[in-house]
C-alpha cells in the first residue's frame, strides 16, 4: 500500500479507498470544490473543508517523501548510507525529523570541527570517544602533531599534543550535537518539561505587552495565540524570551549513552559534552523550538482566520433594499454613497455631523432628502472612526424620518475593515473612475450589507478583520489558505454569471482572472449570457473549465429554468426524468404555483429506490432533488441576519447583569468578540462561553451569529466590557 495513501487515511479518519480515488481526482486537475460538490460517491462524501486538508497534507507528504529520497541519494553519494539509516528515514513522519536524520552527513560551512579533520584529527577523535587505548592520552596524542616538514600546508599543522586533543574533542562535540538520537531525545524533553520565561526589556515602560512582562508558561500548555503575542513583542523588543530546559537530566542522558567507565577519558568527554550542549545543541534546539511552536501557532490562527473569513463572506444579504452607506470620519466630513436594490451607485455626498464642524441641521436635512428621494430604507454604518457619534446621528435621523416622512429606516454597524484598501485599489479605480477616492470607502459599506461575499472578494483577504496575528504568520501559506476559503464560500453560493465582477468570477471553480476578464468582455461585447454552454464561446475558456465551472454558474433569465439551480449540465437529462417521471418539465420550475406541486411531489420520492434506475449516485440524487425543490435558492438566506436598530445604546446605559443581542464579530483561541452596539465589541472569554467546558470557542459560536449576552464588567476608562453567554 502506498505509504501517503495509508497516512492520510489514519490522520483524516477515512478509507484507504476514499484516499486513492480522491488522491486520483485531485491529480487529474479538479478542483476542490468541484471534487466536494460533483465527485461525492467517488470521495464518499468528504466535505469541502476535509479535501482542504486534505490536499495539504498530500503536498506536504510528496514533499516529505521527496525529501527522503534526496538525504538518501546525498547519504548514499557519500558512501555513508546504512541500513539504520534507511530504516530512520523510513520511520521520519516531518521535515524535521529527516533533516536531523541529514545533518551529520550535510556539507558543513567552516566549523572548530572541520578544521580539526582537515588536520587529520579524526582518528584520534574515534580513539578518545572509544575509550578503548590505554595508552596515556598526550603519548597517542603525540602521533598526530605535525613533524617538522616545510611542505605541510600551513593551515594543517598541529603544533602540539594540546592542540591535537582540543581539535579532536572538537569533532566529538559537533559529532555529539549531530546526533539525532539525541536530539529527538532532548526536544522530548524539552516539550515535555521545558517552560518558557518572558521578561521586559523596559519594565518601566508601558505596552500592550504587560501582561507577559513577567511571564512564564509549560511549553506544552502554551496556546498559540500567546506563542504569537510573545512573538510579536520580542519581535517589538518589548519581551526577551528564553527556554528554561532540566539541563541536568539532558547532560546526564547524554553522559551514561556515553561514557563508559572511570577511564583517563571521562573528564575529557564531560566537558566536551557540556561544550557541545552549550555551544552547539543548545542554541539549535532553543531555534527549533521556537519555529515548531510558532509553524504550529500559525497553522492554528490561519484556521481560525480561515473560519471566520468563511463565515463572514457568507453573512445573509439583505435584498431589495435601498441602501446609504455611511463611512463615518471627523474633520474631513462623513461620505455618504445611495445605492439601490441592485448595487447601482446613485448619488454621493458628504455631510459633517461630527466634530470640529459638527454641522447637524445641514447634515440632517440633507439624509432626509435623500430618504426621500430614494426612498431609503437602510443606513449601513462603518464601524471605524467617528463610527459611534455617526451611530447616534443616524439614530436621531431615523427618528425624524418617522416623525416628518412616516417613514420606517433602520440601521446596521457594517465592518470597514480593508474598505480604505479597496478604495485606493486599481479594482476600485476601474469600478468608478469617475467617484473620488475617499467616496468609494462609503459604496463599498452600503455593498457589504446587501452582498458580502460580492463586495468581500474584491478585498485582499486578511485585510478583513477576523483573525489574530494575521501579519504575522507566513503570508505564503494565509494567502493560499484564504483564497481556498473564498473559493468554498463562492461555490458554495454560486454566482450570477451576468451581473458579477471579474474578482467574484475568479474565485469560481476552474476560473482564473484572465477567463474571468475574459467572461466580462465577452458579456459587454454580445450581451446576457443565455445558457452555461455559451461560455465556450469565451476565449480560453475551453471543455476541461466548462465542467469545472458549469455547476457553481447560475443564469437567472436564461434559456434554461435549470440553470438557476446547481444541477450540473452532465446530470441535466436525470433531473428533467425526474421531473418527468412526477409529470412535470423543467420550464414548471419558474411557475410557483407548479413550484410547490412539485416539491411536494419530490419529498415523496424514495431516493434509495429510484438512484439504481435512474444509474446515478445516491448522494447525486438527493443534491439534484434538493435543487429541483428551490431553484434559484441563495444558501445565505439560512445565516443569521443582521441585527436592525433604529436607535443607539450609549455606553454609560450599560448596567451589570444587562440581557443584550448582539453580533459575533470575531472568533479567536481565547474568545468571542460581540457587537451589542457600543462603539467597542464586548469580550466572551472562553471560560464564559458555556457552563460546560468549552475546548475550542469556534465549537460554539461563528462570525455573524447572533448571541444573546449578559455584561459581566464595565471598563469605563479604556470603554471595555466584558460579557458572558451564560444565561
Amino acid at each position: 500500500m502506498d505509504k501517503v495513501t495509508n497516512i492520510i487515511a489514519e490522520e483524516l479518519n477515512i478509507k484507504v479507498a476514499q484516499v486513492e480515488a480522491t488522491i486520483k481526482l485531485i491529480d487529474e486537475g479538479n478542483t476542490i470544490p468541484f471534487i466536494a460538490r460533483y465527485r461525492k460517491e467517488i470521495t464518499g462524501g468528504l466535505s469541502d473543508e476535509i479535501l482542504r486538508e486534505f490536499g495539504e497534507r498530500l503536498s506536504y507528504l510528496r514533499n516529505l517523501e521527496k525529501r527522503k529520497e534526496e538525504v538518501t541519494k546525498s547519504i548514499d553519494e557519500q558512501g555513508k548510507l546504512s541500513e539504520e539509516i534507511i530504516k530512520s528515514l523510513e520511520e521520519a513522519k516531518t521535515l524535521a525529523e529527516v533533516e536531523d536524520i541529514y545533518r551529520p552527513y550535510k556539507p558543513k560551512k567552516k566549523t572548530r570541527a572541520t578544521i580539526a579533520k582537515s588536520k587529520g584529527l579524526e582518528p584520534l577523535a574515534d580513539i578518545i570517544f572509544k575509550q578503548e587505548d590505554k595508552r596515556p592520552i598526550e603519548e597517542i596524542a603525540e602521533e598526530f602533531v605535525t613533524k617538522d616538514d616545510s611542505n605541510v600546508d600551513k593551515d594543517k599543522i598541529v603544533s602540539n599534543t594540546e592542540e591535537a586533543i582540543s581539535g579532536a574533542l572538537d569533532i566529538i562535540a559537533e559529532n555529539i550535537s549531530d546526533n539525532p538520537k539525541y536530539r529527538k531525545r532532548i526536544k522530548s524533553i524539552c516539550y515535555r518539561e521545558g517552560i518558557i520565561e518572558v521578561k521586559a526589556t523596559k519594565p518601566e515602560e508601558k505596552s500592550s505587552y504587560d501582561m507577559y512582562y513577567d511571564f512564564n508558561e509549560s511549553i506544552n500548555r502554551l496556546p498559540s495565540h500567546r506563542i504569537l503575542a510573545i512573538n510579536r513583542g520580542e519581535k517589538e523588543e518589548f519581551l526577551k524570551v528564553k527556554i528554561e530546559k532540566k539541563e541536568d537530566k539532558i547532560i546526564d542522558y547524554i553522559e551514561r549513552d556515553i561514557i563508559k567507565e572511570h577511564t583517563q577519558y571521562e573528564n575529557y568527554l564531560k566537558n566536551t559534552i557540556q561544550d557541545s550542549w552549550k555551544r552547539l545543541i543548545e542554541p539549535s534546539i532553543d531555534r527549533e523550538i521556537r519555529s515548531d511552536l510558532t509553524e504550529k501557532a500559525e497553522e492554528k490562527a490561519i484556521k481560525v482566520f480561515g473560519k471566520n473569513a468563511k463565515q463572514l463572506l457568507l453573512g445573509a444579504p439583505i435584498k431589495n433594499l435601498t441602501v446609504i452607506g455611511f463611512d463615518p470620519a471627523y474633520r474631513t466630513g462623513c461620505k455618504i454613497a445611495v445605492i439601490d436594490e441592485t448595487g447601482k451607485l446613485l448619488e454621493t455626498t458628504t455631510i459633517y455631523p461630527t466634530e470640529p464642524q459638527n454641522d447637524i441641521e445641514n447634515s440632517t436635512k440633507k439624509l432626509l432628502e435623500l430618504i426621500k428621494k430614494y426612498d431609503v430604507n437602510m443606513f449601513a454604518i462603518g464601524n471605524g472612526t467617528a463610527s459611534r457619534e455617526s451611530e447616534m446621528f443616524v439614530a436621531d435621523v431615523i427618528r425624524k424620518a418617522k416623525e416628518e416622512l412616516k417613514k420606517d429606516v433602520h440601521y446596521a454597524i457594517v465592518s470597514e475593515a480593508g474598505a480604505s484598501v479597496y478604495s485606493a485599489s486599481k479594482l476600485a479605480t476601474e469600478e468608478y473612475p469617475d467617484i473620488n477616492v475617499s467616496l468609494r470607502g462609503a459604496i463599498s459599506i452600503a455593498r457589504r450589507l446587501q452582498d458580502p461575499l460580492a463586495e468581500l472578494v474584491k478585498i485582499d483577504p486578511k485585510s478583513i478583520g477576523v483573525g489574530q496575528y494575521q501579519h504575522d504568520v507566513d503570508q505564503k501559506m494565509l494567502s493560499e489558505s484564504l483564497t481556498g476559503v473564498v473559493e468554498d464560500a463562492v461555490n458554495k453560493v454560486g454566482v450570477d454569471i451576468n451581473t458579477a465582477t471579474p474578482s467574484l468570477l475568479q474565485y469560481i471553480s476552474g476560473i482564473n482572472k484572465t477567463i474571468a476578464n475574459n467572461i466580462v468582455k465577452y458579456r459587454d461585447e454580445n450581451g446576457k449570457i443565455k445558457e452555461r454552454k455559451e461560455l465556450l464561446k469565451v476565449p480560453k475558456l475551453g471543455k476541461a473549465t466548462f465542467e469545472q465551472c458549469a455547476g457553481f454558474i447560475r443564469i437567472m433569465d436564461g434559456k434554461n429554468p435549470l440553470e438557476t439551480t446547481a444541477v450540473h449540465p452532465e446530470s441535466y437529462e436525470i433531473a428533467e426524468k425526474i421531473l418527468n417521471d412526477i409529470g412535470y418539465g423543467k420550464e414548471d420550475l419558474i411557475d410557483k404555483d407548479k413550484l410547490k406541486e412539485i416539491k411536494l411531489k419530490l419529498s415523496k420520492l424514495d431516493v434509495s429506490e429510484i438512484y439504481k434506475e435512474l444509474n446515478v449516485g445516491e448522494m447525486t440524487l438527493k443534491d439534484i432533488i434538493e435543487e429541483l425543490s428551490k431553484p434559484g435558492r441563495d444558501p445565505r438566506e439560512e445565516m443569521p441576519k443582521p441585527i436592525l436598530r433604529n436607535d443607539v445604546l450609549k455606553f454609560e446605559d450599560l448596567r451589570d447583569g444587562q440581557i443584550l443581542t448582539g453580533t459575533v464579530r470575531n472568533v479567536t483561541d481565547f474568545g468571542a468578540f460581540v457587537d451589542v452596539g457600543v462603539k467597542h465589541d464586548g469580550l466572551v472569554h472562553i471560560s464564559e462561553m458555556s457552563n460546560s467546558y468549552v475546548k475550542n470557542p469556534s465549537d460554539i459560536v461563528s462570525v455573524g451569529d447572533v448571541v444573546k449576552v449578559k455584561v459581566i464588567g464595565i471598563d469605563n476608562e479604556r470603554q471595555k466590557v466584558k460579557l458572558s453567554m451564560k444565561i
